[in-house]
């Protein structure tokens, strides 16, 4: 899997303009990949992967990054987007994962998940961010997302802001979110001290002053500082 990277575009609203520009260069089917929950105390992190074609048209009105939408307007825009994307998935990889191997290679793992439920094999793929954490050399086509014929698997290019310019990007990172928070509220009604419903497994204080007092549970992130005030805790 090789990598290209890509300067800074302009945030502003969502276009294909930059799906269409790699298109031109001869990448026919572009998926947008977008993570959610990598700064959780609790939960899997969440990766979204949304493919176009040339023949897709401009995405649904409203679509943008996920923490710019309310939790009614991210519900709401689902089946759109999902009837527009070409192929879309949702992979995830789960706490006693990212305790074993680390949160780098969650994502890749959640990554990986999400793209082998695409029914095509992607061209190009866009990563939000500036850090390729999907690629693995020798991991390629492990999770049977790499071309059956060459047996290699798309190039990746990161896009600092990605989330907020590429409409693939921004559409994955909504499925992704609606995916996961639907996932830990659900989860919550089992354990209601932590308040997943409210904080979706991050460090709300509510949520760590019930770990002081109850400890963790298995949907927990034991390798992390559950209780304190450490970054890696602190992300959104």
């Amino acid at each position: 899997m090789s990598v290209t990277r890509a300067k800074k575009i302009p945030s502003g609203k969502p276009s294909l303009r930059h799906e269409r520009t790699l298109q031109r260069q001869g990448y026919d089917v572009v998926v947008g990949m977008d993570e959610v929950g990598r700064g959780a105390l609790a939960g899997p992190v969440s990766v979204g992967v949304v493919a176009i074609n040339t023949a897709t048209k401009s995405a649904p009105a409203g679509v943008k990054d996920s923490k710019l939408l309310s939790a009614a307007a991210r519900e709401r825009m689902v089946p759109q987007l999902q009837r527009w994307a070409l192929s879309w998935g949702v992979g995830h990889a789960y706490p006693e994962e990212i305790d074993a191997h680390g949160i780098m290679t969650g994502l890749r793992i959640a990554g990986q998940r999400a793209l082998a439920q695409l029914d095509l094999v992607p061209d190009i793929i866009i990563l939000d961010g500036n850090h390729d954490w999907l690629t693995v050399p020798e991991q390629v086509g492990l999770f049977g997302f790499a071309d059956p014929q060459s047996g290699q698997a798309p190039p990746v290019q990161t896009l600092i802001k990605a989330d907020m310019s590429c409409s693939s990007v921004a559409a994955a990172s909504v499925l992704a979110k609606v995916t996961r928070d639907s996932m830990m509220v659900d989860l919550a009604t089992s354990y209601p001290p932590f308040e997943w419903d409210l904080n979706k497994g991050y460090a709300a204080p509510g949520h760590q002053e019930a770990l002081r007092e109850h400890g963790p549970c298995e949907h927990h992130r034991r390798s992390w500082n559950l209780t304190g005030a450490h970054e890696k805790g602190r992300q959104v």
